[in-house]
């Protein structure tokens, strides 16, 4: 059997942790900033955990999750 190919752009968008979980960046911190708030921007800081609806869909995406820390 060939080997299978993980999914580049989902590679570069997510990160796997230590123990298994699919981390993802908070969405709309990248333009039209001016008109939200610091306390609002400040939570759009940092990684979050991908939802229950989109694990299987990124899963497929990334096979070789235990190897790619």
């Amino acid at each position: 059997m060939p080997k299978m190919k993980t999914h580049r752009a989902a590679a570069k968008r997510y990160k796997v942790t230590a123990s298994g979980k699919i981390m993802r960046l908070s969405s709309g911190k990248k333009h039209l900033l001016q008109h939200k708030s610091a306390d609002r921007k400040r939570r759009m800081t940092g990684m979050t955990e991908v939802s229950e609806t989109n694990l299987k869909l990124v899963s497929r995406e990334l096979p070789y999750k235990k190897y790619s820390r």
